[in-house]
């Protein structure tokens, strides 16, 4: 639903594992997707050029996350959340499988369950 309004596949798969997450870099989002990172990491870059995003670096990689700060983050997040919530559990398990760090004790698996 939201490439037709972003533009492309691509901005959806980056601002859901953003979405998910909290933050991310290029390299987990094409491995999850299986498809190569250069598309993925332009649409981060058009996205914190939008000020949407925002990265930091560490290492050599570029987390990248929401830009709390920008007036647009507030009601994407909430279409987001819109979209998070329609896709069907087992499919949200099969995207979201890779855990990107430990787990709080007792927090579910998949948010909105």
């Amino acid at each position: 639903m939201l490439k037709y309004i972003f533009g492309n596949a691509t901005a959806e798969k980056v601002l859901l594992h953003v979405y998910h997450y909290g933050s991310v870099h290029s390299a987990a989002i094409a491995e999850d997707y299986k498809t190569s990172v250069t598309p993925i990491t332009n649409q981060l870059e058009r996205f914190e050029k939008a000020n949407i995003l925002v990265s930091k670096a560490v290492g050599r990689a570029r987390l990248f996350s929401f830009n709390l700060k920008s007036p647009f983050v507030k009601p994407i997040r909430e279409l987001l959340k819109i979209t998070y919530e329609s896709i069907p559990l087992k499919e949200r398990e099969t995207i979201f499988k890779t855990r990107r760090r430990p787990r709080q004790k007792g927090k579910p698996v998949i948010y909105g369950i």
